[in-house]
């Protein structure tokens, strides 16, 4: 065994001083390991699979079959941001933030009303991909910020227009849970400053779910979503016991964590904060999972030793997720992927998804699928 390793890390020095790449990790087609798909695997945890996509991607014939094979949830990786949703032409004319679905995710809604998908719908208020002039007087960048009230009525009209948009067009009730804020919070506790904070203050996110209640049908769950949960655990445990109303309701459904993990990162922290967090009694969503490999700016090559590693690392995870989901300890309904293949991953240097660039299937498929042989447990058996 010791022989094997030698003999692959001198493959690998090799084939760097020549220029070359490693060598494709080829695995047995997944229809050769099991008949089950991801869905299947996750719906006898209780759980909805997902992935998010573009219209670019489902527009590829083996992309789209693979995603209609395999999952049976889908998020829009942009078309819903405020970026995109938002008509700056009718807002001025009304005077009123108008929300108009873009012709991309009407595309996608229609496609994944046809393929029998639910949605997650993302994001409602967030500092990034929100369009400036949204915040000044007249709808115009050029102009001053508007004041509080004015903004209080802008982020009212974002949200019920969202939700009024999607049922005037009749999709609506392909929706099971919505972010309604993305990434408020710092990994030191505080406040993300943002113009939302400057212009309503800081309970503009008990106002953002004031208004989400108000007008979600209960049939859409409300969350609250970021990223590096596992560090703002605390910080956000004690943020959604603020989001009640006056008879001490909750305003929010669920909390969503992101996901977005690396190789190198300590598993037993990032599951001490899903405990923090799932001690609140809400909903947990595993909403943008990717598993880089390396650690965050320092991806490594996807040899056979890495890719095992990330193969082992999710199926460690997953079997800790699962257990606690079936113990009653942790209430999680969905889990998505932030996308299937490292071809089309916003991330595709660290190659975190469960599919390779060719849509073939990597040992981090099996990892997530706790098919343990296929995993990257092999040669701890020999």
């Amino acid at each position: 065994m010791k022989n094997k390793k030698w003999i692959g890390f001198l493959l690998v020095i090799i084939l760097a001083m020549t220029g070359c790449s490693a060598p494709k990790v080829k695995l047995p087609a997944q229809a050769e390991v099991t008949d089950q798909a991801v869905r299947d695997v996750f719906a006898a945890h209780g759980m909805k699979a997902g992935t998010c996509i573009s219209w670019a991607v489902i527009n590829r014939k083996n992309a789209a079959e693979l995603i209609r094979a395999q999952f049976d949830s889908l998020t829009m990786e942009n078309a819903m941001k405020p970026d995109y949703i938002l008509d700056p032409d009718a807002s001025k004319a009304s005077g009123r933030l108008v929300v108009k679905l873009n012709s991309e995710a009407l595309s996608i809604l229609n496609w994944a009303k046809e393929n029998g998908f639910a949605m997650r719908g993302h994001t409602l208020i967030w500092h990034s991909q929100t369009p400036e002039w949204i915040f000044h007087q007249n709808f115009d960048a050029k102009e001053p910020y508007v004041d509080r009230e004015e903004m209080l009525r802008r982020m009212e009209d974002l949200i019920c227009g969202m939700f009024e948009e999607l049922q005037s067009r009749g999709y609506l009730d392909l929706f099971y849970a919505y972010d309604v804020v993305n990434e408020a919070w710092m990994e030191d506790g505080s406040m993300r400053e943002s113009n939302w904070s400057r212009i309503i203050g800081e309970d503009y996110l008990w106002y953002a779910f004031y208004y989400a209640d108000q007008y979600a049908p209960k049939t859409v769950d409300l969350y609250y979503n970021d990223y590096n949960e596992q560090y703002k655990a605390d910080c956000i445990a004690d943020f959604v016991e603020t989001l009640k109303d006056e008879d001490g309701r909750y305003l929010i459904d669920g909390i969503g964590l992101q996901a977005h993990l690396f190789t190198a990162d300590d598993l037993t922290t990032y599951l001490d904060g899903v405990d923090t967090l799932a001690e609140t009694g809400l909903k947990l969503e595993l909403t943008e999972v990717d598993l880089g490999l390396g650690k965050y700016q320092a991806p490594q090559t996807p040899t056979e030793e890495n890719l095992r590693m990330q193969g082992r690392y999710f199926y460690e995870m997953f079997e800790e997720l699962f257990q606690r989901a079936e113990e009653g300890k942790l209430k999680m309904d969905a889990v998505t992927f932030w996308g299937f293949s490292d071809g089309f991953s916003w991330r595709r240097e660290y190659s975190p998804l469960l599919y390779d660039s060719d849509l073939d299937p990597k040992y981090a498929l099996y990892g997530v699928m706790q098919i343990k042989d296929h995993a990257g447990f092999e040669d701890e058996a020999k």
